[in-house]
């Protein structure tokens, strides 16, 4: 037998030998991403060494590389009673806000897509999503104008119709729902545009052909159009998961008092009284480092179950 002569090539090409012509010829891609990736390195990743304050004696004027170390003496807040308080606040306020914002952009977005008057379904779209472009400052004085005790618009209703003023900010059983429901109002509307998108992508055929066999619209959306929107849902789902130890500072903040302070007081204003007014930075920054591995396990785990369930994680 003819022997064939070695060319000198080992089976395994080299990594940098297959890279470098994907990165030559789309070099003019790259070059547009650099400046997002540098922006990247620069807001998000270079700020992560402050981490080290959370296992560190910081004080104003030290720096963060000369402060003494702390070990996990920082983290003793576990032990505090008022940190599981807070805690509880904040599980109670953003997921009664999960539970009923996430699915509300969905629905609102299958409502319009049955509106067959294009002009009458773009106002609707332009109605709900103004909002979100409303800072919640603005927001806590629309609240305070509607439901402020006797000069709110809807005291003075209960008023008129022989009732008395009722101090709904003050009511801490009220506190909760009103969050829910002004950020239900500030946000389905912006929500519904992803959705919209994906009912948009799928085929028409579908429904001509759903039409030809007999099911109605009903039908059609049960069994077309959730479906096919499904993998989006989920996407959302996935994301939205790391905010459930984020009930809104800038939404509650505005809206609290003394009187409700009992179930306002969140994990975020926590950190934010530690940290700025009392000056324990090195606490509140370990508080914010658990709250993050928190967030990161919430969505890795999340990620996981949707691959096994579905299929349609996000990577």
């Amino acid at each position: 037998m003819k022997k064939v002569k070695s060319t000198g090539l080992t089976k395994t090409t080299p990594l940098i030998t297959s890279i470098v012509p994907i990165i030559v010829k789309y070099r003019w891609q790259y070059v547009m991403f650099l400046p997002g990736i540098i922006c990247l390195f620069l807001f998000s990743y270079m700020p992560m060494a402050g981490i080290q304050i959370a296992f560190r004696n910081f004080r104003i004027g030290n720096s963060i590389w000369t402060a003494k170390w702390a070990g996990f003496s920082n983290f003793r807040f576990f032990l505090d009673p008022e940190f599981w308080r807070v805690l509880k606040n904040t599980l109670v306020i953003s997921v009664s806000r999960f539970v009923f914002s996430f699915p509300a952009p969905i629905i609102l977005a299958l409502l319009i897509n049955e509106i067959n008057n294009v002009f009458f379904k773009r106002i609707v779209q332009s109605i709900t999503y103004l909002p979100h472009f409303i800072s919640w400052i603005v927001v806590a004085y629309l609240i305070d104008a509607i439901l402020a005790p006797n000069t709110g618009l809807l005291n003075q209703v209960f008023m008129l119709l022989g009732g008395e003023s009722v101090f709904f900010m003050g009511r801490t059983d009220l506190f909760v729902p009103i969050i829910v429901i002004s950020n239900i109002w500030k946000t389905i509307g912006w929500g519904t545009i992803v959705y919209l998108a994906a009912i948009t992508s799928i085929d028409t055929q579908m429904y001509e052909a759903a039409t030809i066999d007999g099911a109605n619209r009903f039908a059609q959306v049960l069994h077309i159009t959730i479906p096919c929107i499904i993998p989006t849902v989920i996407l959302m789902l996935i994301l939205a998961m790391p905010g459930l130890l984020n009930a809104g500072m800038d939404q509650i903040y505005p809206l609290q008092n003394t009187v409700n302070l009992p179930v306002s007081n969140v994990l975020d204003i926590y950190i934010l009284n530690n940290g700025i007014q009392q000056g324990r930075y090195s606490l509140s920054t370990a508080i914010g480092l658990v709250n993050s591995l928190i967030a990161l396990f919430l969505i890795v785990a999340s990620n996981k179950i949707a691959n096994k369930v579905s299929g349609d994680g996000l990577w």
